[in-house]
């Protein structure tokens, strides 16, 4: 009996020597993605979380480095408001240092004027007590103090000449000074150029108002002596003349060294 062709190939297909049968699920790339996404999450988590466990288990905790960095770079940035803020201090305190620096100088200049003042009005007072001592003699006309010292200007001299008459007089002197500079040549030997005697008013017409004398009993007459380019005071003579004569009534010499 010929068995058909359709009932033997659906036996051997439900029958025990039928073949292997496989049931797969078929997923779609997007699952397939989301899922290799999640693996690789889950791999860099758990590597993450083993080398922070690493560091901390080694004694290095990256977080407390990275704290304490944080409060260095604060401290920095304040050490640097401090540093700024001592440096504006520091310019403060050197604008008043030379102020108070300018100041001192100052004082110091005219405490050395007002000395040299004193130590001339000492001299005058001297000079006063001796005529007070002398009354009752004969008035005369005389010049007990010249000086004579270079200022910081070149080419100037300070002169300081004191007039004193002596005796009991009733009226006043009118007169004037003449001054005769002898200057030195210059140090190099090199012919001077100028007059070897500077004379005051003839050479210094404008000193005329400051050589004037008035007085009862003393005067000061102070004036500057300008003199050439190079050349140095040796000695100064001082002579006083009474107004209409031309005989001097008092002569004084100061040499210079």
């Amino acid at each position: 009996m010929a068995i058909d062709p359709a009932w033997r190939r659906l036996k051997r297909r439900f029958s025990i020597s039928a073949p292997r049968m496989a049931v797969r699920t078929h997923l779609g790339w997007p699952w397939r993605a989301a899922l290799v996404l999640a693996m690789v999450a889950l791999v860099g988590g758990m590597w993450w979380w083993g080398f922070d466990f690493g560091q901390i288990f080694v004694g290095f905790n990256r977080k407390e480095i990275e704290a304490q960095l944080a409060t260095a770079e604060a401290d920095s940035v304040r050490h640097a408001q401090d540093a700024a803020s001592l440096r504006q201090a520091n310019s403060a305190l050197e604008s008043e240092l030379a102020m108070q620096r300018g100041v001192q100088s100052t004082l110091h200049k005219q405490v050395a004027e007002l000395s040299q003042e004193n130590q001339q009005v000492k001299e005058e007072l001297a000079f006063l007590q001796k005529l007070v001592s002398d009354t009752g003699k004969q008035g005369g006309l005389a010049i007990p103090r010249v000086v004579v010292e270079r200022t910081e200007v070149d080419d100037a001299w300070h002169y300081s000449v004191l007039v004193v008459r002596g005796g009991t007089p009733r009226d006043d002197f009118d007169g004037h000074l003449q001054l005769a500079a002898v200057l030195s040549p210059p140090a190099d030997g090199s012919p001077p150029g100028y007059p070897s005697t500077l004379s005051l008013p003839q050479d210094q017409p404008g000193s005329a108002g400051a050589l004037k004398l008035r007085f009862k009993y003393y005067q000061r007459i102070e004036g500057v002596l300008q003199v050439p380019k190079g050349a140095q005071v040796r000695s100064l003579t001082v002579r006083a003349y009474e107004n209409g004569t031309t005989t001097p009534r008092a002569t004084r010499t100061l040499a210079l060294s």
